[in-house]
């Protein structure tokens, strides 16, 4: 289960900035497991927390409303402060754990593209003899674009529930049950070309599943999941729909060599009303990264999944791509990075609906090089040019940006 970030069309450089700008890792050993806070750096007795604060993104987008070269893209300088807290909080054999996130986003001339952003999360995991539960809450309050599709700025909330049972049955391996559900809305004023995004993205999303969890290592575990999903509209009934999701996973901890998440399967994707088409096919969500010799650091980050559209004639579409990143110490504490990335949305026709571009397909390109000087361990202030280019058969829905800034990242 995934709870949609604070900057879904962001993710590419949200990316590169956990798997780059982190520091070196070791390789894995045979240690026991880390605690949950092992990550922390400030420490009062039972309370643990790790703190940061990035500055990024200051600097200049040359087409802030993503716009058509026909239609004159607008520039403007911006730049987005990021402080974050993880909170660790142990009594027994209970762990408390939050996080606390929020982007003030500044633009220059366009007021009307400021925002505050925030995203809580508030968890519990408890651990018996042989049973461990743990169950979240979580809340996401966002004034950005919500995917690839939507080039609007636009208000929305999310809110979820989940929880997870698990019993150990062997010494390594663990089974149970997980459940969750979520809510999303979008502004009531929320407008994206004539479309109302409240009456036609408002949702709830629930499921249950069967889980099985097997350690590998102390910093390696796999795992297989079987949810049935459930998506129901408040207005957009024609969007509704049922899923089954058989998927394994691999997760690899932060200390490890490689660290990051995989998981692949098969999802069925059952509309609800018989003029929409089925899906079934294979679905991923990868992003890792790798340390090489501690000098060289790679990033792996892919996805394929179905997301709704706010399309009347074209209720979703199959977003699939894949974004690669390398970091290199080129001296002392200089770097150098770049990357490069592509992301295809297939969008499926409503059938015997009257659809002006059938079988549509857009691509969004994205290729950025930067520079980073390190000062010390916990510092980072580095320069990134970036450049994203967007193609569909669809009149006015290309366009071009061209972003370059300057970031600051600093944990306390």
């Amino acid at each position: 289960m995934i709870f949609t970030s604070m900057r879904r069309p962001r993710i590419a450089a949200a990316f590169v900035a956990a798997v780059l700008f982190s520091a070196p890792v070791p390789a894995q050993t045979t240690d026991p497991a880390p605690e949950p806070d092992a990550e922390a750096n400030i420490r009062f007795g039972p309370l643990s927390l790790k703190s940061a604060i990035a500055l990024t993104n200051m600097g200049v987008d040359t087409n802030v409303f993503n716009q058509a070269d026909a239609d004159h893209p607008q520039s403007d300088f911006t730049m987005t402060v990021s402080p974050a807290t993880d909170v660790w909080l142990r009594m027994g054999r209970t762990w408390v754990t939050g996080m606390v996130g929020i982007d003030w986003v500044y633009y220059n001339k366009f007021a009307s593209e400021r925002a505050a952003n925030s995203a809580l999360r508030i968890g519990v995991e408890r651990t018996f003899n042989r049973l461990a539960v743990n169950g979240n809450a979580r809340r996401l309050s966002t004034r950005d674009r919500p995917g690839y599709e939507i080039d609007a700025r636009s208000q929305r909330f999310e809110t979820q529930y989940d929880g997870e049972a698990t019993l150990r049955v062997l010494s390594k391996t663990r089974v149970g049950a997980t459940v969750f559900r979520r809510r999303t809305l979008f502004d009531e004023d929320a407008v994206f070309r004539e479309a109302n995004l409240s009456r036609e993205l408002d949702r709830t999303s629930s499921g249950t599943g069967f889980v099985m969890r097997h350690d590998l290592t102390p910093l390696t575990a796999v795992s297989l999941d079987v949810t049935r999903e459930r998506e129901r509209f408040v207005v957009s009934q024609f969007r509704d729909s049922d899923s089954t999701r058989i998927v394994g996973g691999a997760t690899f901890q932060p200390l490890a060599l490689i660290s990051g998440t995989a998981s692949v399967g098969i999802r069925q994707f059952d509309p609800v009303p018989a003029d929409v088409p089925a899906f079934t096919g294979v679905v991923t969500a990868v992003n890792l990264s790798y340390s090489l010799l501690g000098i060289t650091r790679f990033g792996l980050e892919a996805t394929r999944d179905i997301q709704y559209s706010f399309e009347f004639t074209q209720p979703y579409y199959l977003e699939s791509g894949v974004t690669g990143a390398v970091q290199q110490q080129v001296f002392g504490p200089f770097d150098a990075l770049a990357r490069i990335g592509t992301r295809g949305l297939a969008y499926a026709d409503r059938l015997g609906a009257a659809v002006a571009f059938s079988n549509r397909h857009d691509r969004v390109n994205t290729i950025g090089l930067g520079a980073g000087y390190r000062m010390g361990t916990d510092k980072r202030l580095g320069f990134t040019i970036d450049r994203q280019h967007r193609t569909s058969t669809v009149p006015g829905y290309s366009y071009t940006g061209l972003r370059f800034w300057l970031s600051v990242t600093y944990e306390t």
